[in-house]
């Protein structure tokens, strides 16, 4: 198999197309049928695909490992790293060895914290923190070096994204902590899933307006709506997620049949919008265990066909 040479997604947004990227959780077991699976449905519909790190503090199949099965089946991977479970030690080996296995995206992440999860008396490691972790990777990747000083024979050459939440107290110091991680190093940023539109559109406003775009890649990220159940749960029980009342109420509005409709017709409403907001290029789209419902979504997004690069 020949080694990719860059980052497909980088191609992408430096020739200005919106991207519009996919999300897979790996499975809690070793059901290797279960990844081919879910990589059906977002093959040919993403330009990416996010390969989560132990989300929500679960133990799941290692990143690393699902991504190598993602890029057998034609995908590119945005291998995701956490803070939580490893040293900087731990950590420069897995970037090491992920690239020699050809990912060519790397997502720097600080981790949920393990209380939220199925080991909470786990030792959180956070040795360091994402905005260090960026800068770990972007010292690996254009000075040759690992952390500690000493020179790479042959350096990992990642496009590097993080992860902003517009939506958490205190909101005005979210643009801050933005322009830290471009500061760090980071090319790409993709969001929390956005349901307040208000909040975004001023988070993206401001900037705009401090020239933060002109120096990083948006990907907003969708998370479709499957129920008024699932609705309600994220408002009240999901930390640092912001739903707001109307939808709420546009999900109440109509049968509960319809609901995942209404849900799919909320997120193509938000994926229109940002197609045409500045300083927006692109859209994250997490529709986690609803892998199948891509195609539709994208097909009614009108974000089809992919273009080439």
């Amino acid at each position: 198999m020949e080694m990719k040479s860059g980052s497909n997604l980088e191609k992408m947004l430096r020739a200005g197309h919106f991207a519009f990227t996919g999300e897979l959780g790996p499975p809690r077991g070793t059901n290797v049928e279960a990844v081919r699976e879910k990589a059906a449905f977002l093959k040919g519909n993403v330009d990416m695909v996010n390969i989560t790190d132990n989300q929500t503090a679960m133990v799941r199949m290692s990143s690393w490992a699902a991504a190598i099965i993602a890029i057998e089946e034609g995908l590119e991977p945005n291998y995701q790293m956490v803070c939580r479970d490893r040293n900087r030690l731990a950590m420069q080996a897995d970037i090491l060895g992920a690239y020699a296995h050809g990912m060519r995206n790397i997502l720097c992440l600080s981790g949920d914290h393990q209380q939220f999860g199925d080991h909470p008396n786990a030792k959180g490691v956070y040795d360091i923190d994402s905005i260090q972790l960026i800068g770990l990777v972007k010292k690996m990747r254009d000075e040759g070096k690992f952390l500690g000083g000493a020179e790479i024979d042959t350096p990992p050459k990642f496009f590097i994204g993080g992860a902003a939440n517009p939506f958490a107290e205190p909101l005005e110091w979210r643009v801050y902590r933005l322009a830290k991680k471009i500061t760090a190093g980071v090319d790409f940023i993709q969001t929390q899933c956005i349901y307040n539109m208000d909040i975004m559109r001023k988070w993206v406003k401001q900037a705009n307006e401090m020239g933060l775009t002109d120096k990083v890649f948006i990907l907003a990220g969708v998370t479709p709506m499957k129920s008024l159940g699932m609705a309600r749960y994220m408002k009240a029980k999901v930390p640092g997620m912001d739903v707001p009342d109307e939808i709420i109420k546009r999900l109440q509005g109509v049968d509960r049949k319809k609901q995942a409709d209404e849900g799919i017709n909320i997120a193509c409403e938000q994926i229109e919008e940002f197609k045409e907001m500045k300083g927006v290029a692109g859209v994250h789209l997490m529709a986690i265990e609803w892998e199948h419902k891509v195609p539709e979504i994208a097909e009614r997004a009108k974000v089809l066909p992919r273009p080439e690069v």
